[in-house]
């Protein structure tokens, strides 16, 4: 005798399946970019209907924004995590530089020109785009404060290196993709010598 049984379908809570959509939302903006966010792509990657997607974010456009928001919290967190007082800030930010010069940023780097460009036609994701750029200026002027607090770094305006070491990364991140053996040292190590000059540190003090 043979029986067959039903699966059942489970049903996941609201914020269950709000995390699950923007979650594939931005595993697909890192890997093929904000254009290829749009509900039916989300729907057919989930294999739920695009109606089930609409239902939490009624605008591609609000998806899209989230999508963004959400990868780069996420590699913000991994590059530079919150905490680590039983560290010092200068492995700290030696690690993030070393971590940020590798073929695991290219993606990343790739969707904030995306998301930059895009933001010029679509308010919610300028607005994303702002306020991603805050948090990292605001999580890497903390490292750098609290360098200066412990006496690892000197600098009379944390915050303005934060911004010159950013406005760095972003012009290398600007070539993703590119192999930085190939490049100039001076050229590969920029961010490490500004840091370093700027911070009070000798030469090769983050390259470890």
């Amino acid at each position: 005798m043979s029986s067959s049984v039903e699966r059942k379908r489970i049903r996941k809570s609201p914020a269950a399946r709000r995390a699950e959509i923007v979650a594939k939302a931005a595993a697909v903006a890192l890997s093929e970019g904000l254009e290829c966010v749009t509900l039916r792509r989300i729907g057919e990657e989930l294999d739920v209907r695009p109606g089930l997607v609409s239902h939490y974010f009624p605008s591609a456009e609000e998806l899209v924004a989230e999508a963004f928001g959400s990868a780069a919290a996420g590699e913000l967190d991994a590059l530079l995590p919150e905490g680590g007082a039983d560290t010092s800030a200068r492995e700290r930010l030696g690690r993030f530089l070393a971590q940020t010069a590798g073929p695991a940023w290219d993606d990343i780097s790739r969707l904030w020109i995306n998301a930059r460009h895009l933001s010029r036609y679509r308010d919610s994701l300028r607005v994303r785009v702002e306020e991603q750029e805050a948090d990292w200026r605001g999580r890497l002027t903390g490292l750098l404060a609290d360098g200066v607090a412990r006496g690892e770094f000197r600098t009379a305006d944390p915050e303005v290196v934060a911004m010159q070491i950013l406005v760095v990364l972003d012009g290398l991140g600007a070539n993703a993709g590119a192999d930085l053996a190939t490049l100039p040292p001076a050229v590969a190590r920029m961010a490490f010598r500004l840091a370093e000059r700027e911070l009070g540190l000798p030469e090769g003090a983050l390259d470890s």
